[in-house]
Formats: structure tokens, sequence, C-alpha cells
């Protein structure tokens, strides 16, 4: 007996922010997408961001075809963004492996590891030094 999986889910990463998104793939799909909740586009009002975390969808044509729920915690707008882009594409790939190489190629699969820089003891922020005076 076969058993059948109800959602895929993949974790994604950027600076402060975690999501873990979860894709419904079905027959009766819509097409919903809700972020905590909300509608994505009530959530990430700014022009730029549904284009950015919708790519994977986009790029292998999967949008309208998978139910998306994502679950996001901590950070900002921008590292959100990029941390539900990661998780979406990590989750197509647990759907279809023959996913991977296309989503690879267009840098979906890739973290992004920039991360705010500690203050060090001594300076003002991170490499911001006190101003130098000779008396």
């Amino acid at each position: 007996m076969e058993e059948t999986v109800r959602y895929y889910e993949g974790i994604g990463r950027r600076k402060r922010s975690s999501a873990r998104v979860r894709i419904y793939p079905s027959a009766e799909s819509t097409g919903e997408f809700t972020v905590n909740g909300r509608d994505v586009k009530e959530y990430f009002p700014r022009f730029g961001d549904y284009i950015i975390l919708s790519g994977p969808l986009t790029d292998t044509e999967m949008m309208g075809k998978v139910d998306v729920s994502v679950h996001i915690q901590g950070g900002g707008i921008t590292g959100q963004t990029s941390a539900v882009r990661l998780g979406l594409a990590r989750a197509l790939v647990k759907y279809d492996e023959n996913m991977r190489g296309l989503l690879r190629a267009k840098g979906h699969l890739t973290r992004d590891g920039r991360i705010k820089e500690r203050k060090k003891p001594g300076l003002k922020r991170a490499r911001k030094a006190p101003t130098y005076t000779k008396r």
C-alpha cells in the first residue's frame, strides 16, 4: 500500500529570518499562497518582493498548480523574502528531484550567507573606529 504525501516542506533562512514553506500538490489546487495566515500580496506589499519569492514557481512552471503555505519568524522584509524563496525551492526539489538542475542554474538553491558582522571591543560598530585625536 502506497502512502500519499499531503505536503512537501522546505526550510529557508537568510540573515535573522527563518521560513518554513509547505507546498500542497493536488488535482484541486487553486494556487493559493499564504504567509503567516495572510495572503502573500498582503504580507509582502512591496512591488518586487512577490516576483522574487515566486521565482522558483515561475521558473519551474508550477505557478497555480500547487498551494503554498509559509510560516516566517524573525528578520526584516528583505531577509524574509529571500528565506521564502530558498524554502520554496527546497520544497519543490523534495516534490520532484528533476527540478534541482533548473533551480540550481537560476540560483534559487543557493543560501545567501551574508549576516550582520558582530561588534568588536574598542570599536563603535563592527569596523568603525573612534576618531583619532592627536592631543
